[in-house]
This record gives C-alpha cells, sequence and structure tokens, in this order.
C-alpha cells in the first residue's frame, strides 16, 4: 500500500474516531411545556401530510407522538428539514421517552418534551452512549468519514 493511500486511510480512521456530537437538543419537562397559541407556532397531528402546509412565518412546528411505539413523527421530521427546508424548531410531544432522544435528534428534531414522569436529567447519559455515527443524518447529511477526505 503506498504512503499516500496508508496516509488517508489514517485520516479518515481518526476523523470517525475522533467524531463527536455536540448535544444541542432541548429537553423539556411536561411540566414545563406550554401549548402556544400563535399564528407561528403549528401543531402537526401525525397522520398529517408536511408537504401540504404553508411554512412562511412559522417558528416552530410540534410534531405528536401519540405513542412511544408510533414513528410516524419521525417521518415528518425528516421531511421537513430535508425535502421542505424547514430552518425553525421542531418539538417533540406526546408520548416521548428517554431512549427516542438520539434517534430524534438525527431525523431533525430540536427539542422534546418528555412525557410525566420521565427525568430530564437522564437525557444527556442518553446522548453519551453513542458518541458518533457513521452514517450521516437529516441535519447533518455528510458522514464524518467523508468530511475527513
Amino acid at each position: 500500500m503506498g504512503d499516500g493511500l496508508q496516509s488517508r486511510i489514517q485520516k479518515i480512521a481518526h476523523g470517525v474516531g475522533s467524531y463527536k456530537r455536540k448535544t444541542t437538543m432541548k429537553i423539556i419537562s411536561s411540566q414545563e411545556h406550554q401549548t402556544v397559541e400563535s399564528p407561528t407556532v403549528i401543531t402537526l397531528a401525525n397522520d398529517a401530510d408536511p408537504r401540504t402546509l404553508d411554512l412562511n412565518g412559522i417558528t416552530r412546528i410540534d410534531l405528536q407522538f401519540p405513542k412511544f411505539t408510533d414513528g410516524r413523527a419521525y417521518s415528518q421530521a425528516f421531511l421537513l428539514r430535508r425535502r421542505l427546508g424547514f430552518a425553525g424548531e421542531l418539538r417533540a410531544t406526546g408520548d416521548v421517552l428517554i431512549d427516542q432522544l438520539v434517534q430524534m435528534q438525527r431525523t431533525g428534531f430540536d427539542a422534546a418534551v418528555l412525557r410525566e414522569g420521565v427525568d430530564a436529567s437522564a437525557a444527556q447519559r442518553q446522548f453519551n452512549r453513542f458518541a458518533g455515527f457513521y452514517q450521516g443524518s437529516a441535519v447533518n447529511t455528510q458522514p464524518p468519514f467523508a468530511k475527513a477526505a
């Protein structure tokens, strides 16, 4: 193997191994969350098609998880971020558990309202369990190894 190729492989491996995901997701307890009646905030049912929305002037969209096993809001978040280019806040509401937070962040959520009885202080531990990913996400589409190359 040539020195140039070996050097490039080492750079890629170092880039993947040293990749640290920043936890920027806002975690909100169920007591802190307030439903806002505002023309700039939309609450979207999990069976609604986000492609039908007029997003002009919208700053926040609350996406519903009626049960933790119902993942349609993940698809809505991905559509809003990647296909529709929504740059405002996407907030997960409903039956939100700590073990869902990492996937929520990867699909485009900025904030999550934890269901009643879930300890918000444990959320950071969930993010620390998964320090990095080989794949890109809805927000950061380029995988870490491609950035190092």
